[in-house]
């Protein structure tokens, strides 16, 4: 059988793996074994990282509204159940923007809700 070199794409496979570390710290980035291991580890995380943000991002609007529907004696879930009955459709997200900068907006919506 004839030998089989793969110089070419092995260069080239190792060489996608370096671009992909550029920027680790140390050998992380210059050696091709440990550098691989780094690359997988980094893109699990990257992958599992995107699904975090969404947790993330919905906690801290939740204790954003809390914190600032707290001050008008209403705590978050009463807050929510309240917008709900009176069908005020402001998402969660629009909702902690308007109490982290506009109180004067946010006073109004408990007002009209109470």
């Amino acid at each position: 059988m004839v030998r089989v070199k793969r110089g070419n794409v092995a260069s080239k496979r190792r060489l996608k793996v370096l671009k992909l570390a550029k920027g680790f710290k140390g050998a992380h980035s210059r050696l091709f074994r440990t550098a691989n291991g780094q690359v997988i580890k980094a893109l699990l995380y990257s992958y599992i990282g995107r699904k975090r943000r969404k947790r993330d991002f919905r906690r801290l609007w939740i204790c954003r509204v809390n914190a600032a529907s707290r001050d008008y004696g209403i705590p978050y879930s009463q807050l929510k159940n309240l917008l709900k009955k009176q069908s005020i459709k402001l998402n969660l997200k629009i909702l902690a923007h308007i109490a982290l900068l506009d109180r004067k907006t946010f006073s109004y919506i408990i007002e009209s809700i109470k």
